[in-house]
């Protein structure tokens, strides 16, 4: 399996991946850095969770056309203008909350810093499109590995922004994040030879090539029913481990979950596939709706973590097999733009997944509240099957497809 791996590590493929892991880890320690910070000088976790709320909208929303101005402009122009942005906004919104300053800069301060929080794990993937380009059929093995990286930042993430919060100072892990996510992006914007070319717009047609819609759309489901699973199945299981009596397990049986993800991540990429994506795509979210099917009937925490393990191997592959769908049908031309609306559908759907499972939990308990995780696994199998590839693919690409 390292065998397959050390086909795409370079000196260069390696900086560029690790410090776009470093760059991203603000994606899962911002919005819960903001709750703790808030919370602490308010007193009011629903003041805290709107802030971190108008953050995460903001950065839905301007997701894509940042993505539109890295293909356009190139990633180190951008990312180095964003990022600078962002790390002032952050750092002024938690000086607001620290200073006392009134409650409405905060918002404001909150959702600059969430609209301009670059786009970073779409830039990896352009990357390893370039960097592969003469080497397609090592891109899956490759995007394999970044999936692991985005499982591992959320994983370490979390755990690193609460530690700092409650045990340093509580504005420490919004700091890290400050950190990780300046050097990181300014390293890894710096690094010229792997950056993809820039795709200006043809000054006197302003002519672009066409997003496919017939399979990007349906991704986009895809991504926004995953994010519904992941923010319901955090809260729900937080819930489960406390009607059980042992709360403190719920991380454990998150991390088991993530870890269930991460290997099958990791040999994914080592497996040379004879099927396409699309097929991938099918059958991972066939194996995610089978694999939340039991969730709601579970009787134990030990019970549980087996199921959530085993439900974790099929997250990975379906989002790896959407990452590789997605560089396979887009233009080169808009391949940061397109890959955004997935990203941007995974991160607009862990609110209202999280919202959802908190109502019915209220009114259910924490069981039946997995039935939000079955309906998310669902949604993603219906976009799944969905998803068209575009005419005009080149007929070996429709037949791995």
């Amino acid at each position: 399996m390292l065998q397959t791996y050390r086909q795409i590590f370079t000196p260069a493929t390696t900086l560029f991946s690790l410090t776009g892991l470093v760059a991203r880890l603000p994606i899962s320690m911002v919005g819960l850095g903001i709750v703790l910070l808030a919370e602490h000088e308010t007193g009011s976790y629903g003041f805290a969770g709107s802030v971190s709320a108008v953050a995460l909208i903001a950065n839905a929303v301007f997701a894509i056309p940042q993505g539109r101005l890295i293909d356009r402009l190139g990633q180190g122009r951008v990312l180095a203008v964003v990022i600078t942005v962002w790390g002032v906004g952050l750092a002024l919104a938690m000086g607001s909350l620290e200073w006392d300053w009134p409650r409405w800069s905060t918002y404001v301060l909150a959702a600059v810093a969430g609209a301009s929080l670059p786009s970073v794990g779409t830039c990896v993937r352009a990357r390893w499109s370039h960097t592969l380009a003469d080497q397609p059929e090592r891109l899956h093995t490759a995007f394999s590995f970044e999936a692991v990286a985005d499982e591992t930042v959320f994983l370490v993430g979390p755990i690193a922004v609460t530690m700092l919060a409650t045990g340093v100072h509580p504005a420490a892990g919004l700091a890290a994040a400050l950190v990780a996510g300046t050097v990181g992006t300014y390293v890894f914007a710096g690094q010229r030879g792997t950056e993809p070319p820039v795709h200006p717009r043809e000054a006197a047609t302003g002519a672009r090539p066409p997003i496919p819609w017939a399979a990007i759309a349906p991704l986009t489901v895809v991504a926004a029913a995953l994010g519904v699973l992941f923010g319901a199945a955090e809260v729900v299981t937080v819930a489960f481990a406390e009607e059980e009596g042992h709360k403190a397990a719920s991380g454990f049986l998150l991390a088991i979950w993530a870890l269930g993800s991460l290997l099958a991540g990791l040999v994914s990429g080592a497996i040379s596939w004879r099927r396409g994506p699309l097929v991938r795509l099918r059958w991972g979210a066939l194996g995610m709706v089978v694999a939340m099917a039991p969730l709601p009937f579970v009787p134990s925490l030990p019970v549980m973590g087996a199921v959530l393990l085993v439900g974790g191997l099929a997250i990975s592959p379906t989002l790896i097999a959407a990452m590789s769908l997605a560089e396979q049908v887009l233009p080169a031309a808009r391949l940061t733009e397109g890959m955004a609306f997935i990203q941007t559908g995974l991160a607009a759907g862990l609110a209202p997944g999280a919202a959802v499972a908190g109502v019915v939990i209220d009114a259910h308990g924490a069981s039946p509240a997995y039935v939000v995780c079955a309906a998310g696994g669902l949604l993603a199998l219906l976009g799944a099957v969905a998803t068209r590839l575009p005419a005009n693919l080149p007929d070996h690409e429709q037949q791995l497809a």
